[in-house]
């Protein structure tokens, strides 16, 4: 089957722990599935579980020369948690699409008492001044009807999926590449749940 020709610009950020890599390294698979030139950075800031973390993923059609994604240029950021998508909104492009988890990671700066966590209230307005627009997921909930919390990861690259033009069996073919034989049905249920989840949005 076919694919588009697609220029993607990617940042993908959450917490350590939350499988941002592992969903970086799936981004980079499903690009050169589909003949595209893809380029990856590291993962930037605190690894270690409880940190920020921050990847880059590029995809081009021809070339692509670099794998850092600037601020205002990232045509969808995929977040994790609701803080990191906060954090890192202003690498989106005018236009760009944020694909968020419904999932609160709070900092020990908050739990110490010496910063305040945003409130939902802030997170649609926030992208909405930047003209982009938010899609938020319940991963952590339709990973566990999926049967582990730890596929939110998968569901949240399901719902990112629905809003590129490229086939469901590209994006599945690279998941079974990377995930345990032993998981493959919970994750094939978790990577449904989340297309499902932005299927039925209401337009």
């Amino acid at each position: 089957m076919s694919t588009p020709a697609l220029a993607v610009n990617f940042v993908l950020t959450g917490v350590g722990g939350q499988g941002t890599l592992l969903a970086s390294n799936i981004l980079a698979d499903v690009a050169l599935a589909a003949s595209l030139d893809v380029k990856k950075s590291e993962v930037h800031g605190m690894a270690q579980r409880g940190g920020s973390v921050i990847s880059h993923v590029r995809w081009h059609p021809e070339a692509v020369y670099s794998p850092i994604v600037g601020v205002g240029e990232a045509d969808i950021l995929l977040a994790f948690e609701k803080l990191e998508a906060l954090r890192y909104a202003h690498y989106l492009r005018p236009g760009g699409t944020a694909v968020v988890n419904d999932m609160s990671i709070v900092p020990i700066t908050v739990s110490a008492g010496g910063a305040v966590y945003p409130g939902d209230e802030y997170l649609a307005p926030a992208f909405a001044a930047l003209g982009t627009t938010v899609l938020t997921v319940p991963g952590e909930r339709l990973a566990q009807e999926a049967g582990n919390v730890k596929a939110a990861n998968v569901v949240l690259l399901g719902a990112l999926s629905r809003v590129l033009p490229l086939p469901e069996e590209v994006w599945w073919t690279c998941l079974e590449q990377r995930v345990p034989q032993k998981f493959l049905e919970l994750n094939r249920q978790a990577f449904a749940a989340g297309r499902a989840a932005v299927e039925q949005r209401p337009s």
